[in-house]
């Protein structure tokens, strides 16, 4: 089959690989229909690259039809149109009982003290194969697809994967009281649908912080007020002028560890890649420093006894943080990947013909398989407006 490998630094190639097979009786194949390209992929390609291997196959927001199923999957069987959730879980131990299947205690990655394996996404998570590809074997399969109905185009559904319950809780956790405030930096895929679900959900003003014109187009037209950190010197004080001198009562920060605003933090970033080997690995993951400018300004911005949310990636364990700030201010933070089956529910019927989140046109760009390339590139360069960007094998 044909699947998108990483091969090196800003280095994807779409090459011929060997076809998955059910390994373990809870397994399943599934036939890829389309597939996301996720900003954390990014990180990959740029930042992460001394977690990853050539021949890597990417990606970790799928959905397709189910080929073929192991003997213990029940409640599945080819035919059935899934979307796979991008992290594997069992759906029974206890962590997967707390809906925190991010932690599940049957796929913890206890090698390297990480929560459950992600599709597509550095040894650290298992290494498992991903799903930027024709085909995808999925472990797990007794509970992680996600069955969805025939007839809408697959963009309906797809974003269930990792998209949709992202932003969800990245909402829920940032706690915005009734009738409250939010600001969310970053209007990426995550920001962008975090501003409209907010929105949904009975905030009564939501800002919307980037630097891309036309994410901020979109994020506008969508109901969110927005700010151009390109026009502002202090962005923590023009939020405080929309908000009575406050603050927020929220902040989203949809950015993570490739902000941009810090030089230093780039170079570190830089030169931890260009180690050697097992030196370069260490540097990431136990050295590394984030540029963490998107969360410094969710610090400044947010009010007093409010909450901070984080969605974005961070990845550095020597990052210095203003401890007396938050402390002084009595910020609740709130991280962590998505626990994406605990927030299905709540979503799924939001995904009626009236799509009030705006689903059906939230992609840019449709490209195929063969041109995944192109899409990291233009994608990464923020270039033709791109804000997500799916692959369709």
């Amino acid at each position: 089959m044909k699947a998108v490998v990483w091969q090196g630094k800003r280095d994807v190639q779409v090459t011929d690989v060997a076809d998955p097979a059910v390994q373990e009786p809870t397994d399943a194949v599934v036939k890829i229909t389309s597939s996301g390209v996720c900003g954390s992929d990014l990180h990959l390609y740029e930042v992460l690259t001394p977690l990853m291997a050539p021949g890597d196959i990417l990606g970790h927001e799928p959905m397709g039809v189910v080929e073929e199923v192991g003997s213990r999957v029940q409640g599945l069987k080819p035919g059935d149109r899934v979307v796979i959730p991008f992290q594997i879980a069992c759906g029974n131990c206890f962590m997967c009982d707390q809906g925190l299947q991010t932690q599940c205690e049957t796929t913890q990655i206890r090698e390297h003290g990480m929560g459950a394996p992600l599709f597509g996404y550095t040894k650290l998570y298992g290494s498992v194969p991903g799903a930027q590809a024709e085909y995808l074997r999925v472990p797990q399969a007794q509970y992680g697809p996600v069955k969805v109905p025939e007839g809408p185009a697959d963009d309906r559904f797809l974003f269930l994967s990792d998209v949709l319950p992202t932003a969800w809780q990245a909402v829920e956790y940032a706690d915005v009281p009734k009738d409250g405030t939010l600001a969310v930096i970053g209007l990426g895929p995550i920001g962008d649908m975090a501003c409209r679900m907010a929105l949904l959900r009975g905030a009564r003003q939501v800002i919307g912080i980037d630097l891309v014109p036309e994410r901020l187009a979109r994020a506008r037209a969508r109901g969110a007020e927005v700010l151009d950190v390109t026009g502002h010197v202090d962005i923590g004080e023009a939020v405080r002028d929309m908000t009575h001198g406050r603050g927020t009562d929220a902040v989203i920060d949809a950015v993570g560890m490739e902000a941009h605003g810090n030089v230093a933090g780039k170079v570190v970033q830089s030169m931890g890649g260009m180690l050697p080997g097992k030196l370069a690995e260490k540097a990431v993951t136990k050295a590394g420093v984030d540029r963490l400018s998107a969360f410094q300004h969710a610090i400044d911005i947010v009010r007093r006894g409010g909450t901070i949310s984080l969605s974005g990636l961070y990845g550095g364990a020597a990052d210095p943080l203003p401890m007396i700030t938050l402390f002084d201010k009595q910020i609740q933070l709130r991280m962590g990947q998505a626990n994406v089956k605990r927030w299905v529910p709540d979503i799924l019927p939001l995904l009626s013909d009236e799509d009030v989140l705006g689903v059906d046109d939230f992609a840019t760009h449709h490209l195929p398989l063969a041109q995944a390339p192109e899409a990291y590139e233009m994608f990464q360069k923020k270039a033709d407006g791109a804000v997500k960007v799916v692959l369709k094998p």
